[in-house]
């Protein structure tokens, strides 16, 4: 099986071969083969990960006696993004395609449905939640599988000590490892006066306010507590609801007490907030916990992650899935969908998890309790609530349920954050939500 990690040069490059149609083929069929796959996968930032998945693949191929060629895609640089619409606009390359969060829905008219395969690892693996349904089933089809590889939650990532010492709460008494989260206390008012502690002891949230996907998957998370959503399932603008404006409401106040410079912070200034030792509490996959273990391990023993604070319509924690997709113009679709069912066994699942160090989350609820969540540390049990085994709380992605290629759109261009920076800074709440209206009147224009 060949292997090969794919540049920015390789992206720009192979994007001018597709749109002519001359790219060349990337392997070579053997005598005995079945046939040939290629895969456009991820690359993972954990060392040691994507041989998991290559060995997984290896392991099918053969069983199956398919030639299978690898390219591991860094998502830097946005190499990823660019493979994909280079690939979809020409109809040609990868049979199987990574696909994070939104390109499900962005591809769907040139990828293969997977409902006969989804329907089988459903009923095997469990149900998937919402999200996960909301972005890769369309139209009431499946048209990507879940993927383990890359999928993450981005709940609270907090200091115990902190915690404890600051804001009088005990992170490991509502979150015992190995056992169901004791937690009814935890709540959006609770949540708002431990921020205020923190923030007058010198140890603010390191939660951002800018307009990358951590701060906005953050604020999303909290408008979906209070039910808040700004655009609905029939594209009516609903951003003036009394929803919304609690929600905006208390957000303000909860930002009051973030970092001075939270909104100009990007995807990795939370992670230096908490290995710098400065925070109590930020909001992340355990990326930053793992960077402390090696940079700043008496900041990383301290570290536990946790369930989101409860608000009036519940506790929503964020979550971001990646998909396996299968190009329609895919020569081997069948080979494809065996693939894709193999890398989705539980055994498959618990290998990328161990490899990933726990990063990676399946989406399929009977896969969220492998030991290695419960073993992992230091310290020990810091990451056994990070998937949701007791389902404590609902997964979901900002600007869900609406319209994909609406929400995209509130999504990227950081809606939710830009209402709370512009009230926060001391615009009128109703500007605000007269500034957002005419902003979501532009996206439903396009």
């Amino acid at each position: 099986m060949a292997r090969k990690r794919v540049t920015r040069r390789d992206v720009l490059a192979g994007g001018t071969a597709l749109a002519t149609g001359t790219i060349a083929a990337p392997f070579v069929r053997h005598a005995r083969a079945a046939g040939s796959l290629t895969l456009g996968l991820w690359d993972h930032w954990v060392p040691g990960a994507n041989k998991a998945t290559e060995e997984l693949v290896k392991e099918w191929a053969a069983k199956e006696k398919v030639d299978v060629k690898v390219d591991f895609i860094t998502s830097q640089g946005n190499k990823l993004l660019l493979t994909i619409a280079a690939e979809a606009q020409a109809k040609s390359g990868h049979d199987i395609i990574a696909l994070p969060t939104w390109q499900p829905a962005r591809n769907q008219r040139v990828l293969e449905p997977v409902d006969d395969i989804m329907a089988g690892l459903i009923k095997s693996n469990g149900a998937v939640n919402q999200t996960v349904e909301y972005l890769g089933k369309i139209k009431g089809k499946w048209i990507a599988v879940p993927a383990t590889v890359g999928s993450q939650m981005k709940g609270p990532a907090s200091r115990i000590d902190l915690m404890k010492q600051h804001a009088g709460i005990d992170i490991l008494a509502m979150y015992p490892a190995g056992q169901a989260p004791k937690a009814d206390g935890w709540t959006h008012e609770v949540f708002l006066k431990a921020a205020e502690a923190c923030h007058k002891a010198g140890a603010s949230f390191g939660i951002g306010l800018g307009t990358t996907s951590d701060s906005v998957d953050t604020a999303g998370a909290l408008f979906a507590s209070f039910g808040a959503v700004l655009v609905d399932e029939n594209e009516k603008i609903i951003v003036k609801s009394d929803a919304v404006r609690q929600a905006l409401d208390y957000c303000t106040r909860l930002a009051k007490f973030y970092p001075q410079d939270s909104p100009a912070w990007d995807d990795a200034s939370n992670n230096k907030w908490l290995v710098s030792g400065k925070g109590a509490l930020i909001m992340n996959p355990p990326s930053a916990w793992a960077v402390a273990v090696r940079d700043a391990p008496d900041v990383a023993k301290q570290v536990w992650h946790h369930g989101m604070p409860k608000g009036p319509k519940g506790r929503f924690g964020p979550f971001l899935p990646y998909f396996w997709g299968i190009w329609s113009f895919s020569k081997n679709k069948a080979a494809a969908k065996s693939l894709l069912v193999h890398l989705s066994q539980a055994s498959s699942a618990q290998k990328m998890v161990e490899a990933s160090k726990g990063y990676d989350i399946p989406s399929f609820a009977k896969l969220t309790t492998f030991k290695t969540w419960a073993e992992i540390g230091p310290p020990v049990g810091t990451m056994y609530h990070y998937p949701n085994p007791h389902n404590h709380q609902i997964q979901s992605i900002a600007a869900a349920p609406t319209p994909h290629r609406i929400a995209e759109q509130i999504y990227t261009q950081g809606m939710m954050t830009k209402m709370i920076v512009r009230h926060l800074k001391g615009e009128a709440m109703e500007s605000v939500l007269k500034w957002a209206e005419s902003e979501l009147e532009g996206f439903m224009r396009t």
